[in-house]
């Protein structure tokens, strides 16, 4: 997996020798046991990083060298996104006997060093989103761990696994477009991740299509009470716009409440949409327009990636893009077509 100085995987000797350290300082570093300089430890990571060294387990099949599992690294737990997907990869993980390690890299002040760790104890990795930088990915990938990457572009050598958002946003932002909406805002942070960018995009196209100013994005977290604090500062604007088109449904969801609350009428006042199609946005009032993606297929589809990798049934990469869909309700006020429900 890791490259020693033969081509062959590191070890921990080559870990040892490279940090110019004993055998045993360098265990104590990798396992976290016992007193160690800082000094030391920096030597050990930096050693580690620079022969990609994945810290072997046993295997639980030692006859075909596998443990039968696989980790799944997420940036998050919270919100409900993340169920549906979980959901999706452990039915189906679950189904084909193998087990599932997640690792959530928010907060985890060395998620490199957890994740390599983690690779020592599975048969591959699904990476969703930002959770873990490039160099990070890039030296899972040359350690030659299996790996399938979730609403991220394409990495060289790597399953990658998303939902299509451009032209969806550019749809959805026509149909407001069309329907006389002129101060549209675009709120989410492109910056923040690969689908979300995608997403300002398509709103930028359908802008750009008609000649029209492209506003710049509203760069917000895709959190609720992000959505309530935007909400408290569109109340107060002199130049409110007329529309807001969300990166998720949970700002969506926390904008029209609060515009609810305050006496703002949606979609009269001002349209609200929303990305995801969570529970929630089928039973609000008014109902949440939004894009429905396929979450639970997002993770279905990553399991069987990744397993078709670890076995040999496919040792070439493969990019899938799974499709989405407009879903039409009472907040955007331009007529229903599709209830979702």
């Amino acid at each position: 997996m890791a490259s020693g100085p033969t081509g062959r995987p590191a070890t921990i000797y080559d870990v040892a020798a490279h940090a110019k350290l004993s055998i045993a300082t360098v265990s104590r570093v990798l396992q976290g046991t016992g007193p160690v300089s800082a000094k030391a430890r920096e030597r050990v990571d930096q050693a580690a990083r620079e022969l990609n060294y994945v810290p072997l387990r046993a295997a639980r099949s030692l006859a075909v060298q596998r443990h039968e599992a696989h980790g799944l690294v997420l940036p998050d737990l919270a919100g409900p996104f993340y169920g549906d997907l979980l959901m999706g990869y452990e039915r189906w993980a679950g189904e084909h006997g193998q087990s599932v390690v997640i690792t959530v890299t928010h907060g985890n002040p060395d998620p490199r060093r957890t994740v390599m760790d983690l690779a020592g104890r599975v048969d591959g990795i699904v990476v969703h989103g930002n959770a873990l930088d490039i160099p990070t990915i890039q030296g899972l990938r040359k350690a030659g761990v299996p790996l399938v990457l979730i609403a991220h572009p394409p990495v060289t050598g790597c399953d990658s696994v998303r939902s299509e958002s451009a032209a969806s946003a550019e749809q959805l932002t026509t149909r407001l477009l069309d329907h006389g909406r002129k101060n549209l805002q675009f709120v989410g942070d492109p910056a923040s991740s690969h689908d979300v960018s995608e997403r300002y995009a398509g709103f930028a196209k359908a802008h750009e299509l008609r000649e029209l100013h492209v506003p710049k994005p509203v760069p917000v977290p895709l959190t609720e009470e992000a959505g309530r604090t935007l909400a408290e500062k569109v109340l107060q604007a002199r130049n409110r716009p007329d529309g807001l088109v969300c990166a998720n449904d949970e700002l969506a969801l926390a904008l029209v409440a609060s515009f609810v609350r305050n006496g703002i009428r949606v979609p009269e006042d001002i349209v609200v949409t929303g990305w995801d199609d969570v529970m929630a946005a089928r039973y609000v009032s008014p109902g949440l327009t939004t894009v429905r993606q396929p979450m639970a297929e997002l993770g279905r589809v990553a399991a069987e990636r990744l397993h078709e990798r670890v076995t040999g049934v496919r040792t070439r990469a493969r990019n899938d893009v799974l499709a989405t869909q407009l879903v039409l309700r009472d907040s955007c006020g331009t007529g229903i077509s599709n209830r979702g429900m």
